[in-house]
């Protein structure tokens, strides 16, 4: 069983391509420490599911190919899913008042205090990717002008990724959701976009993302 487990855990990692399997490393920091995920290579990834995640190890790659878009993977090798429940990150409380770090600013340079929005939409990891890919090449000023992010983490971001631009643009509306907490929204993220020079595709899709 276990060895039927670590075959398919391998052939599912070498179908996808370097930029996802990157991506998947990236989407199980919640759940594995960081120092394990980054220079692990295919076998070694699925020697630390099998460990960390004994007997659930496909359940747990699934959950992460469905943030990714990999529906298709997920049919072919027939893997479990998780049942669907709300998403919960590492740095969201679950209690009723969210801690408050340092700095007490929060979002994008307001010009006033916006009401906040009914039933604001949340982001999710998969939302961020897709906002990822869409980011062109002034991904540090955005972060610095429109997010607030420091450039020092920015460039932090940059070393540690080296030569993969969609996931410096992944960590950097990462590192700002993970600062704003339960203001992490979708209306949240657009407002502090728009002043931007961006694709304009990126505010569409986040307005679509507004009407689901």
């Amino acid at each position: 069983m276990a060895r039927d487990e670590r075959a398919t855990l391998l052939e599912v990692h070498q179908a996808l391509p370097e930029e996802q399997f990157q991506s998947l490393k990236f989407l199980l920091e919640g759940r594995v420490p960081a120092g394990l995920l980054l220079p692990a290579s295919r076998p070694e990834l699925c020697r630390i599911l099998l460990q960390r995640f004994p007997g659930n190890s496909l359940r747990v790659t699934a959950g992460i190919l469905r943030q990714l878009g990999r529906l298709d993977l997920i049919q072919r090798f027939q893997l479990p899913l998780e049942e669907q429940i709300p998403e919960q990150t590492p740095w969201e409380p679950n209690g009723d008042t969210p801690k408050v770090r340092g700095d007490p600013t929060s979002g994008c340079p307001p010009d006033g205090i916006p009401a906040p929005p009914v039933n604001p939409r949340r982001l999710t990891e998969k939302d961020l990717m897709q906002v990822a890919q869409r980011l062109g090449k002034e991904w540090q000023e955005v972060g610095i002008l429109h997010l607030g992010l420091e450039r020092s983490r920015l460039e932090q971001i940059q070393e540690e990724n080296p030569g993969n631009p969609v996931l410096w643009n992944f960590e950097m509306l990462r590192e700002w959701r993970r600062r704003e907490r339960h203001e992490a929204t979708v209306s949240q993220l657009r407002s502090c976009l728009e002043p931007a020079r961006l694709d304009p595709g990126i505010l569409d899709f986040l307005q679509g993302l507004q009407g689901n």
